[in-house]
C-alpha cells in the first residue's frame, strides 16, 4: 500500500483522531453515548455519511465554482443524511431506535467532521483517496464513541446492548455515568492517555 494512502487511513483513526486530538464532533459523542446501540448507530451513520459526501464531492470537484461551494456541499451532506435515515426507518427493529436518533442523526448535515474532510481533503484529492479518509475519520469518531458508551452503559445502567452483564455480582448501578458531565469527563480521561502516549500531542 502506497504510504501516503496508508497515512490517509490511518491518521484520522490514531494519531489524528477527530474528537481526541482536533477536537471535533464534541456534542454527539455527549448525547448518544448513554447506550452502546445508539452509539453504534451513530458511528456507522456518521461513518457512512462522510465517506459518500467526501467521494461525490470529490467526483464534482473541479465543476463547483469557488463562491458557492459551501451550499453544494451542504446538498451532497444532506442527501447522504437521508439517505441513511430511511434507510434506518425501513426496517422496523430499527425504528424505534431511529425516533430516539432522529434529531442527531439529522445534525450530522452540520458536523464539522463531515465538512471539515470535504473542504480539507476531498476538494483537492481523487475519489478513491477521498472515500477512504472520509471513511477513516468516521471509523475513528466512531471509536471513540464506543469507547465511552462501554463505560457509561456498563457502569451507568450495568448493562451492554441493553443485556444485563453486571447483575450477577450485585454492582449497583451508578446514575451518575449516565449523566452528559460524566461523558465530557471520560472523554477528557481518553485525551489525557492519548497526548500520554503520543508525546508530540503535547503543547510545550
Amino acid at each position: 500500500m502506497d504510504s501516503k494512502l496508508k497515512e490517509t487511513i490511518l491518521n484520522p483513526i490514531f494519531k489524528g483522531n477527530p474528537i481526541t486530538v482536533l477536537v471535533l464532533g464534541i456534542c454527539s459523542s455527549l448525547a448518544v453515548t448513554v447506550e452502546l446501540k445508539g452509539a453504534l448507530v451513530m458511528a456507522l451513520s456518521v461513518t457512512i455519511v462522510t465517506g459518500l459526501s467526501s467521494f461525490v464531492c470529490s467526483l464534482i470537484r473541479k465543476t463547483i465554482p469557488n463562491r458557492v461551494r459551501i451550499i453544494i456541499q451542504l446538498v451532497v451532506v444532506a442527501l447522504m443524511v437521508i439517505l441513511v435515515d430511511q434507510f434506518l426507518k425501513s426496517f422496523e427493529s430499527t425504528y424505534p431506535l431511529d425516533k430516539q436518533l432522529s434529531v442527531y442523526v439529522g445534525l450530522i448535515i452540520t458536523n464539522c467532521i463531515v465538512m471539515g474532510r470535504i473542504e480539507a481533503y476531498a476538494l483537492g484529492n481523487k475519489p478513491i483517496p477521498s472515500l477512504l479518509d472520509g471513511l477513516a475519520n468516521g471509523v475513528g469518531y466512531g471509536m471513540i464513541l464506543i469507547i465511552v458508551a462501554f463505560i457509561r452503559e456498563l457502569l451507568g445502567s450495568g448493562t451492554l446492548f441493553g443485556f444485563p452483564v453486571l447483575k450477577a455480582i450485585g454492582y449497583t448501578n451508578n446514575g451518575l455515568v449516565i449523566l452528559p458531565p460524566m461523558a465530557l469527563i471520560i472523554l477528557g480521561c481518553i485525551i489525557w492517555i492519548q497526548r500520554s502516549i503520543q508525546k508530540d500531542l503535547q503543547e510545550k
